[in-house]
């Protein structure tokens, strides 16, 4: 097996990266966790009716950052405000490239006012790590890999309980009333006799909290969760459908890390490795280009627009003021057509010009998906993320419209499957493409969701 120094020894010996890529033998992300306790539909339909305990402990990156220079580090990577951030308040991080195309976003956990985790898929760990290494900034950092990169056990354990009937069992694990922790506040609670560090997250609309606690405390708090829980219908949560919350939320949780061009970002290239995840993140869909900039996106494609403070200088600032003002796409949720869908799955049964495979409930089969949007003959958008949702019997996906093209209501096309029999992705089987009509609806498309967080 062929290895590489570096993303950019990668880059230099294969050439194109929009090409390679897509031929990488890395499928959709991992959630190294339990397939399915009981079944991913009755899983799904637990956050919303009973309460769902999600595990998070296993497929993320967490950086902790320390030291007297760690909110300048952040403010000076992030496109959003840091000026009131500090202890027991939780933050999303956008960090953008000089060119002001999106490297990604994680969440940050201020655990003191110097002290930070950055908890996500490791694109933005890895750019907040390099600007550390480069020197220039008073702080120390320790990095915790999500577990298919660590061969040790984790430093902590994450878990999150979301549903009506959240509080209620949160409540009673604590012992007692827990005054209300705000959205994206920390507080403490206890559980199994020990205090627990959370923060308020209704990641899919109804009350909850998002814990963490040292590893060797996970399966007794675990424990302790199941048997209490037992009484308000709760469910675990397996990988299966976790994979689809970020769809019903409205979150668009991998965009394609807009760092394989331009030679001020070939020193970080160079210090990636060969077999980071962004030289292995595979790209697949109906989009296909082979301009690697085609598949960049900016925080106004994905709603962070509104995240931008201009306030304070910070990476991509410039090539960002040059943009604002500029026509921008738009995100929304898309509803698949039953008859199309149900089109897919015939020809896939009848053998004759079969169709994608569409994965149940999350049809994801690489890192970064991206399928056409069509209207009118032309391509007017990228459409991410297809998932179904039990709960609404509904197939949707999310997606960046261009502006001044299909309104809410308005029917456009999504282009299922990808070109030419398909890629060489391991998980790509020989089919041809397919059209399935969808609706374009505002985001997030959890009604519990639109509660909270209102498009």
């Amino acid at each position: 097996m062929t290895t590489y120094d570096s993303l950019q020894d990668k880059m230099d010996r294969l050439g194109n990266p929009a090409k390679f890529l897509r031929d990488v033998p890395v499928g959709a992300y991992i959630y190294p966790v339990q397939s399915e306790f009981t079944n991913w539909r009755e899983e799904q339909r637990s956050w919303r009716e009973t309460v769902g305990l999600l595990d998070q402990s296993l497929h993320m990156t967490d950086l902790y950052v320390e030291g007297p220079d760690t909110i300048r580090l952040l403010s000076e990577l992030a496109v959003n405000s840091f000026a009131k951030y500090g202890r027991d308040k939780g933050k999303q991080i956008v960090c953008c490239t000089p060119d002001g195309y999106l490297i990604g976003d994680m969440v940050l956990f201020g655990l003191e006012d110097f002290k930070v985790n950055i908890v996500g898929r490791p694109v933005v760990a890895n750019w907040i790590q390099y600007n550390i290494e480069r020197g220039g900034y008073d702080v120390r950092y320790e990095r915790d890999e999500r577990s298919v990169n660590n061969p040790n056990l984790r430093k902590t354990y994450r878990f999150e309980l979301q549903g009506p009937n959240a509080w209620a069992l949160l409540e009673k694990l604590n012992g007692g009333p827990i005054e209300k922790i705000g959205f994206f506040r920390m507080g403490v609670i206890n559980i199994a006799g020990r205090q627990v560090r959370a923060l308020g997250h209704s990641f899919v609309g109804a009350l909850g909290l998002e814990f963490w606690g040292p590893w060797n405390e996970r399966d007794a708090v675990r424990d302790a969760i199941v048997e209490a829980g037992a009484e308000f219908g709760l469910r675990q949560v397996g990988g299966r459908a976790y994979g689809s919350c970020a769809v019903e939320a409205g979150w668009i949780p991998s965009p394609l890390q807009a760092i394989y061009s331009g030679e001020d970002l070939r020193a970080y290239r160079e210090w990636l490795p060969g077999s980071s995840f962004e030289a292995v993140a595979s790209i697949g869909g109906s989009f296909v280009s082979n301009n690697i900039e085609d598949y960049y996106l900016t925080p106004w494609d994905l709603d962070y627009g509104r995240l931008i403070n201009f306030g304070h200088d910070f990476v991509g600032r410039e090539a960002l003021q040059r943009m604002k003002d500029q026509p921008h796409r738009r995100k929304v949720t898309l509803e698949w057509n039953a008859d199309d869908v149900l089109a897919v799955a015939s020809s896939i049964l009848k053998g004759r010009n079969n169709g994608k495979f569409m994965e149940l409930p999350s049809a994801h089969y690489a890192a970064h998906p991206y399928d056409m949007v069509m209207s009118g003959g032309a391509m007017i958008g990228l459409s991410t993320y297809p998932a179904y949702l039990s709960v609404d019997h509904q197939w949707v996906s999310l997606a960046t419209i261009e502006e001044g093209q299909a309104a809410f209501g308005e029917e456009v096309t999504v282009v299922w499957g990808e070109p030419n029999g398909g890629s060489k992705k391991p998980g790509v089987e020989r089919h041809v493409q397919k059209e399935i009509r969808a609706k374009v609806l505002p985001w997030p498309y959890s009604k519990q969701a639109k509660d909270y967080r209102p498009a």
